[in-house]
């Protein structure tokens, strides 16, 4: 990532830690678990950000609390975007359009306190979120560069991007990966991810494994039962067959389910299951 990065292909985004911006989260002590045997397991991408806040409990804190002193390899990916918080920065986010200069610092330094760090490894610039208003990419880029130069970050990626918003950042800045929705059953950006294959820059899809159509569901149980696997270990081999800059950040509060996601790293899909799943 970032030329200079080397990452395991499967990683973990720490948002359902949080239970962020809603549903259910683990114990505390479950979530630094998970944190600590993902790295047992290889991981050394992890995705968060300072907004992953909820009810007291932030993804940031755990991290730290968790894996601090961070191992020599790991990379932690973190983003800012048009959500910021309150004047309280331990309270959830808020829908106020965060894509200021004066935001954006705020947000990356809120980054840099609660995980202890003095240099974030990689920024996504995160776009195409519905309170940003209607806030070019070129300026908080801009924004973002700047504070790079100043030595607070290393890599910058963007996130939720049209590929002409693409195309606009890597004429501003070096880009080093772009986390978009794709999954199996989601693919508008099949373009933008051999757009980055060409170009040596990661694709990190979110939700790699949500969203299914019945007869994509079934599809997948065919597979899954071939390989004694679970579908969404399926959805996540596709995902690393489909291209070889395709980098993934699972998430999970359960345990058995890291370990599955993990696992899914090992499963080889024949050109007969990549055709069946269409």
């Amino acid at each position: 990532m970032g030329g200079d990065l080397s990452v395991a292909r499967i990683g973990y985004g720490a948002m359902k830690l949080t239970g962020w911006p809603r549903g259910e989260r683990p114990s505390r002590d479950t979530s630094l678990a998970i944190l600590r045997r993902a790295v047992e397991l290889g991981v050394n991408h992890i995705d968060t950000s300072y907004y992953y806040a909820r009810d007291g409990v932030a993804a940031n804190e755990l991290i730290r609390e968790a894996l601090h002193p961070y191992p020599d390899d790991l990379v932690i990916v973190t983003k800012v975007g048009a959500l910021v918080e309150g004047s309280d920065l331990s309270l959830p986010a808020t829908g106020k359009t965060g894509l200021t200069p004066g935001n954006l610092r705020r947000g990356i330094e809120a980054n840099l306190r609660s995980l202890g760090l003095d240099r974030l490894d990689v920024v996504n610039l995160r776009m195409g979120d519905l309170d940003r208003g209607d806030t070019p990419l070129a300026a908080p880029l801009e924004t973002l560069l700047a504070m790079r130069e100043e030595g607070l970050i290393r890599h910058l990626g963007i996130s939720n991007v049209t590929a002409a918003e693409f195309a606009e950042a890597r004429k501003i800045a070096p880009i080093a990966c772009v986390q978009n929705l794709y999954n199996l059953a989601r693919r508008d950006d099949d373009p933008l991810i051999d757009a980055c294959a060409e170009a040596g820059i990661a694709y990190v899809p979110f939700f790699p494994v949500g969203g299914f159509q019945p007869i994509t569901a079934e599809r997948l149980d065919a597979v899954a039962s071939r390989h004694r696997a679970t579908a969404p270990q399926v959805a996540l081999a596709w995902l690393l067959a489909r291209s070889p800059n395709i980098l993934l950040i699972p998430g999970t509060g359960s345990l058995d389910h890291l370990e599955q996601n993990i696992a899914a790293g090992e499963l080889r899909l024949s050109k007969e299951d990549i055709a069946e799943l269409g």
